[in-house]
């Protein structure tokens, strides 16, 4: 009970100012606002009918309901998202997401119109167009939709909740900090999905609030989670000057195709999107030199538009192969040769720490095998040994950990810690 009293108070915050827009609003709409109702439900209900989602299932409004541990996640211009436990069987942690009555959203059609009670109704069409978009599109780049809860003690468009899959907010700063492999994973995330926008069951969809903070991460998989903004449509045109894309510092020109729709603008709107916001800054910060060539290619034609996302895919999945395959590895004179390699038991102790590690006690890197992990231990001049443990990336990679200090190994373990040979005759291993 504590939990859904805190859920409704949640819900309902402001509560008092939410009486009191609603005592001042009650009544019909004016013509203005009915029209701008009018379009958007006849606008649902084109998009229902061709996105012909599946019938509603999952997840109700006893879940909502039975919620405990709600808190505040994040909110925006129309929606407000909180975090919750749902109660048994499923018990996991979601995410409730509903107008947000005190949004900008909202706030500035009550200005305008001065009937809040239709301006929380026109703010939830965004969030019933979002529930279209979410059980229609199946990839693991869209945000899963669990179920969904409509009030129905008001009138079913007045009151709205959907839950969903909880993600991890991006933080850009935090991100720039992980190793590039982990950044890389984030941006082939991206293409993936973006590619399957551009050929979806709908058709090529634009994100049109294209925003880092429009994704999350959940188990380490970008998500787009804000599917209100998102257009099926692309621009209709007459000749080509009517299909200009254009951004803060830059303008493309498109053609205008027999048809009269501007041809790939949705495609190539969300692909520079990810060059400004994603590729520029995850991309080539620290890659390994080989492959810094291949990833230039890509910021190029992405951030002059020469590929699309099919030819942008293949870019990413060619890294993708050179990387895990180790072929990216320039051949050089053999640094393991100088290692003597013991059998040790492997104790995790605190040691020196190196920029990107996996590890915060100490550093652990992604290396293709042992003898790229001999050679960044020889450019360490910290590093005595290295252990190549079996912990993997999401590529499959080892994971070695690096290390200074050799007085806590011990002997006859399984796992192989390889000691430079100058350092083993100092210790006498």
């Amino acid at each position: 009970m504590q939990g859904s009293r805190a859920l409704a108070a949640l819900l309902g915050a402001p509560a008092l100012l939410a009486v009191a827009l609603l005592l001042c609003g009650l009544g019909r709409p004016p013509p203005s606002l009915q029209r701008e109702l009018e379009q958007r439900r006849r606008d649902l209900r084109l998009l229902s009918a061709r996105a012909r989602a599946p019938p509603a299932r999952g997840l109700g409004c006893a879940a909502v309901r039975g919620a405990t541990g709600v808190g505040w996640v994040g909110s925006g211009i129309t929606k407000l998202v909180l975090g919750a436990l749902l109660p048994p069987p499923s018990g996991q942690r979601v995410a409730l997401k509903s107008v947000h009555g005190a949004g900008r959203d909202v706030s500035r059609c009550v200005r305008r119109h001065g009937h809040p009670d239709g301006c929380r109704r026109l703010a939830t069409y965004k969030l019933l167009k979002e529930l279209v978009l979410l059980r229609s599109l199946r990839h693991p780049g869209v945000v899963k939709l669990h179920g969904q809860c409509y009030n129905r003690s008001l009138d079913p468009e007045m009151k709205v909740t959907t839950i969903l899959e909880l993600g991890t907010p991006l933080e850009m700063i935090q991100l720039l900090q992980t190793p590039w492999e982990e950044r890389f994973k984030i941006c082939l995330d991206l293409i993936q999905l973006l590619h399957y926008l551009a050929h979806s069951p709908l058709g090529s969809i634009a994100l049109l609030d294209f925003q880092p903070r429009q994704f999350v991460l959940v188990d380490g998989v970008l998500k787009v989670t804000d599917l209100d903004d998102a257009s099926i449509e692309e621009l209709p045109c007459q000749v080509d000057d009517d299909c200009k894309l254009e951004f803060p510092t830059k303008s493309f020109s498109l053609k205008c195709t027999a048809y009269g729709k501007c041809e790939g603008i949705n495609e190539k709107m969300n692909l520079f999107n990810a060059y400004r916001y994603f590729f520029t800054y995850l991309l080539p910060h620290t890659a390994p030199l080989a492959l810094q060539p291949f990833l230039k290619d890509i910021l190029n034609a992405t951030g002059e538009l020469r590929y699309g996302v099919n030819e942008t895919l293949k870019a990413f999945q060619k890294v993708l192969h050179l990387y895990k395959s180790g072929l990216y590895l320039q051949k050089k004179p053999s640094h393991l040769k100088e290692y003597v390699a013991l059998n040790v038991f492997h104790m995790d102790s605190e040691d020196y720490k190196c920029w990107l590690s996996y590890s915060n006690l100490g550093c652990m890197l992604s290396v293709h095998n042992a003898e790229e992990a001999a050679a960044i231990c020889n450019s360490h001049p910290h590093c005595q040994r290295f252990i190549v443990t079996p912990k993997k990336t999401w590529t499959g990679r080892p994971l070695a950990l690096f290390q200074s200090n050799l007085t806590d190994l011990i002997l006859g373990g399984n796992m192989v810690a390889y000691v430079k040979g100058s350092a083993a005759q100092r210790e006498s291993l």
